[in-house]
C-alpha cells in the first residue's frame, strides 16, 4: 500500500441494497478509489463493506454508499472506524454470509 496512513472503514448498510446493483456499485467505487476490501451481502438483507486507504478516498466511498445506486434506497449506514491492518486484498466482491 502507499506510505501515507491509512484507516480502515466497516460499514453496514440498511434498506434496499440488495438486488438493485448496490454491490456492483461499491465494488466499481472502490477499484475506481484504489482501495483495499469488499463488499458483500448479508443474510439479514444488509450489505457489509470492510475497506482500507486514506481517509479522503474512504470518505469518498461513504459518500458513495449513502447515495448508492439509483435503485437502492439506503436508511441507514453504521460506521466503524479502525486503525489498517494492511491485511486486505484488492477491492472485491465476497459471497454472501
Amino acid at each position: 500500500m502507499e506510505n501515507e496512513q491509512n484507516d480502515r472503514m466497516h460499514a453496514f448498510v440498511q434498506g434496499t441494497v440488495q438486488g438493485v446493483g448496490f454491490r456492483f456499485f461499491i465494488y466499481q467505487t472502490g477499484l475506481n478509489l484504489q482501495l483495499y476490501g469488499w463488499v458483500r451481502n448479508r443474510i439479514n438483507g444488509n450489505v457489509e463493506i470492510l475497506a482500507e486507504g486514506s481517509r479522503e478516498k474512504l470518505d469518498t466511498l461513504l459518500r458513495e454508499t449513502r447515495k448508492g445506486p439509483q435503485m437502492a434506497q439506503i436508511e441507514k449506514v453504521d460506521v466503524e472506524w479502525h486503525k489498517s491492518l494492511n491485511d486486505l486484498p484488492p477491492f472485491t466482491i465476497l459471497q454472501t454470509k
